[in-house]
Parts: structure tokens; C-alpha cells; sequence
């Protein structure tokens, strides 16, 4: 096709992305992208583990990660990122450090990791006491635990699935029921792990309710690496990217004059069917598009957290 008449084609910036060969959550990563950022993605080669420490260690191989990063180089990505929480921080802040110098090397390009991320994300925010929600196993979300205490981040609370498998079927509704129940005691922040966990629209109703910053895997991935080409990530109402809703922790908190926080039983049974209106103070568009039943259902798989 002959685009000279429009002045040819309008070059895109793109980001490399390697995944997991398990991951399933490409349409989310793309939602945080505005559309003069281009996604490339590809995946490490199939193991027959199960989600645990042993596959965080097998996905995250130097060798492979090269490899996956030599695949990426032929569209030249301005950065690359491994999407993937535990095999990021497996082998602590070192082995993160060198993950990314490995595939820095590989790809001459600037590169990064979901766990080097969320520590960034976390000092942009200046959370230092964050609750913690994960799908994983007993074993691996301690594994995190101690990746996040290495960093200088203390963890308040927490709640976790115990899946070894199928993450990426786990419904919203399993999610905001876990965010609540690791929200206990004083925290800055929650931070919801594994890229392969669905996130998007559930962060600024969590937010609203929880009345602070809600951080998640694939968040600070994509966040992160369109910061390293100059890009601001898309996603309105999540502090972490809007300047709407970015007031720092201490802000988010509930003021007693204003009322009650804004409840997700706005929000019915999550699928855009409103049982009750917030009476507080004006609602972010989300929450009225959600009472007004324009809020996008939200995905639910045959049953739930558990199914293997």
C-alpha cells in the first residue's frame, strides 16, 4: 500500500517484553500502553512444573533470559522487560541485578524486571509498609516476603491462594477479597503479585476503598518500562499513573469530615450491577460509570481459585 500521500507510516517506540511460557495476560499488558507504543513479546521455552521456587528458578536461567532477548532484538525494542514477579526475585536483589545485566548485555538495550520495578514504584510512592496479595504457594510468597525485606520494605499483612497452576482464571472478585483481607495494621500501600493475575480494573476500585496507592505486577512492569523510553503509562485513577490520583499515601487516608470511603458494594457483584450509590464525596468517573452499569464486566472462569 502506497502511504506517501499521508506521509508514511508513523514509527512507533516499542518495548520488549519476555514472559513466562504460562503467561496468558497479554491483553491486560496492552492496556497500560497508549498507541504510539508498540508490545513485543515472546515467551521462555515450556517446562512441566509446576508454579513454585524450582520453575521461578527455571524460567529465569541467564540463558534463557539471552536467548529470549536475542529473539526480541530483531524489532529493536528501546527496552526490555522480563514480566515475571517470582522469577525476578528468586535469587533476592543480586539475582535481579543480574538478571537484568544479563539481558542488557544480550540485547544492548536498557532492561528491567517486575520485582526491580515494584521496588521502584514502591520508593516513587514512599511506601516502606505495604500488604501483600499473591496467588502463589506458602513458600514462594515467603520468598517475596524476603526479597522485599532485602529492599528495606516491611510487609504488614498478607493473604494468598496456594495455586500452582492456572493463575490467570482467578476472578476480580477472589482478588478484592484477598486485598482486604491482607489489609491489617498500618500500611502505605498494597501490592498485588504474579503477572499472570488479572489487575487492571480492579486497581482504582480497591484504591477507593482501601484509601491507598494499589500496585500490581503487571502495573509496574509496563510502568516502569515506558518510563525508560520517556513514556507515562495509561491508567486512570491508579496513583501510581495518574496525577489525579497521585497524593501519596498519607493523602489517600480517609478524612473523618468527608464521610465514609466509597465502598466496592457500589460496585454489586463486580460485574456492573450497582446494589447501592456512594455517599461520600464525588466519585471518580469509574465509580459513577460502575452505579450508572457501564462499568466493563469483569472476567470469571469455571471454579475460581483452586482449579488446576
Amino acid at each position: 500500500m502506497d502511504v506517501s500521500f499521508l506521509g508514511g507510516p508513523r514509527p512507533q517506540r516499542g518495548v520488549g517484553v519476555v514472559a513466562p511460557f504460562d503467561f496468558a495476560l497479554d491483553r491486560e499488558l496492552w492496556r497500560w500502553v497508549p498507541d504510539e507504543v508498540s508490545l513485543h513479546l515472546t515467551r521462555t521455552p515450556f517446562v512441566p512444573v509446576e508454579v513454585s521456587l524450582d520453575l521461578a528458578r527455571m524460567v529465569s536461567e541467564h540463558e534463557t533470559l539471552r536467548e529470549a532477548v536475542q529473539a526480541l532484538s530483531a524489532v529493536s525494542p528501546g527496552v526490555t522487560a522480563y514480566a515475571c514477579t517470582s522469577g525476578s526475585f528468586v535469587g533476592g536483589i543480586a539475582g535481579e541485578r543480574a538478571m537484568c545485566e544479563a539481558m542488557a548485555q544480550s540485547g544492548e538495550t536498557p532492561s528491567l524486571t517486575t520485582s526491580g520495578a515494584l521496588l521502584a514504584a514502591l520508593e516513587e510512592l514512599g511506601a516502606r509498609r505495604i500488604a501483600l496479595v499473591t496467588p502463589y504457594t506458602l513458600s514462594v510468597t515467603s520468598a517475596l516476603e524476603d526479597y522485599l525485606a532485602e529492599g528495606g520494605v516491611t510487609v504488614t499483612g498478607r493473604a494468598y491462594l496456594g495455586l500452582t497452576r492456572h493463575i490467570w482464571k482467578v476472578p476480580y472478585r477472589d482478588v478484592v477479597d484477598m486485598a482486604r483481607q491482607a489489609v491489617v495494621g498500618a500500611a502505605d500501600a498494597l501490592f498485588i503479585s504474579c503477572t499472570n493475575l488479572p489487575t487492571y480494573d480492579v486497581i482504582p476500585q480497591l484504591e477507593a476503598e482501601l484509601r491507598m496507592p494499589v500496585l500490581s505486577a503487571n502495573q509496574v512492569t509496563m510502568w516502569a518500562a515506558l518510563r525508560e523510553i520517556g513514556i507515562q503509562a495509561v491508567g486512570p485513577y491508579q496513583a501510581l499513573l495518574d496525577p489525579v490520583a497521585r497524593r501519596g499515601p498519607a493523602a489517600m487516608k480517609q478524612d473523618p469530615g468527608l464521610g465514609p470511603a466509597p465502598s466496592l458494594q457500589a460496585y454489586g457483584d463486580l460485574r456492573g450491577e450497582p446494589e447501592a450509590a456512594y455517599a461520600g464525596p464525588p466519585a471518580p468517573p469509574e465509580i459513577e460509570a460502575a452505579e450508572a452499569g457501564d462499568l466493563p464486566a469483569f472476567p470469571e472462569e469455571p471454579g475460581g481459585p483452586g482449579l488446576v
